[in-house]
């Protein structure tokens, strides 16, 4: 006979029917529900009783067979081993430890699953973000803003577009173009708070590259189409001869011929670590300094009454 352990599929989760078979043995061996040398039900019992796909069952049992919690006696079934893996540091199996060992607790202290659920709710919700989630539908202009705000601050930076973000994970601060901000808060939760960042000023940033040396050969590469716009309009109001611009598209094949010849190159930090060694690159960062300054200060507030509580 199966032990006590239950085992629960949620059909219309997006977690795969395998992942949730993986999971659930895990937390039970780490919880010490499965205890070593326990034999798992069969393939065929697991698939009847659920009314499941057998390959789903199998391919569950042979993850946790590669990943040393369970092993195959030939004739006799699927058994959790002896030992725990010894690999057993990676942040996902921490995490699972942490959740074994709370369930045990509460089922010790007579807590039922809905009185936990619900206190782990209201503590998530009190918890202030842990990393900042960009929401831009511009792919190439996303992928840039991503990179400028990884390079300003040291909290982990998320992107998705506008169809995704009520689907991200909880814990971001939203980051967002002022432009794009009434279609946000349409998609968002009433009351969300969101970091409106500003683009920088292009003429106010190329101030130190005028006026435009006469007979020079410039370079403007980039994957954002409209950084590319805007260069050539800057670039040519600010004196610079439109023959004198070898515009590239960063994501066309070949894009960095005849780059070689132009004395500079201006682009966006993406676009900059691209560039064939011994060029002059001018990276032109999109964020204005006020955005910046502004991700930072709401960084620095999330964590200070985090290390003052180590104090």
């Amino acid at each position: 006979m199966f032990p006590a352990m239950r085992f629960w599929f949620a059909r219309a989760s997006e977690v795969s029917i395998r992942e949730q078979l993986v999971t659930q043995v895990i937390l039970g061996i780490l919880s010490d529900d499965l205890s070593p040398g326990q034999r798992l039900p069969s393939t065929r019992e697991l698939a009847r009783r659920f009314h499941l796909h057998p390959n789903t069952i199998s391919a569950g049992y042979r993850q946790l067979e590669r990943d040393k919690w369970v092993e195959f006696r030939h004739g006799s079934g699927v058994y959790v081993r002896s030992s725990k893996p010894e690999a057993a540091s990676t942040p996902s199996l921490a995490v699972d430890q942490m959740i074994a060992r709370l369930f045990r607790s509460a089922r010790k202290l007579g807590v039922t699953l809905p009185q936990v659920r619900f206190r782990l709710r209201q503590w998530l919700e009190l918890q202030p973000p842990d990393h900042f989630l960009l929401i831009e539908p511009d792919e190439e202009l996303r992928r840039i803003l991503a990179a400028e705000i990884a390079r300003s601050v040291t909290f982990p930076v998320e992107s998705c577009g506008l169809e995704d973000c009520q689907r991200a994970p909880e814990g971001g601060m939203p980051a967002l173009l002022s432009n794009r901000e009434a279609k946000v808060l349409e998609l968002m939760p009433p009351g969300t708070d969101l970091l409106i960042l500003q683009i920088r000023s292009v003429p106010t940033s190329l101030t130190g590259y005028l006026p435009a040396p006469s007979g020079a050969l410039v370079g403007v590469a980039s994957r954002w189409p409209e950084f590319l716009k805007v260069a050539r309009a800057v670039l040519t109001a600010a004196g610079f001869h439109p023959d004198s611009l070898v515009f590239r598209d960063a994501g066309e094949p070949d894009w960095q011929r005849g780059l070689k010849e132009t004395a500079a190159v201006v682009c966006d930090v993406l676009t900059a670590a691209e560039l064939p060694s011994g060029l002059r690159s001018i990276p032109f960062s999109l964020l204005s300094e006020a955005s910046v300054a502004e991700l930072r200060r709401f960084e620095d507030y999330v964590r200070q009454p985090l290390e003052l509580g180590h104090h």
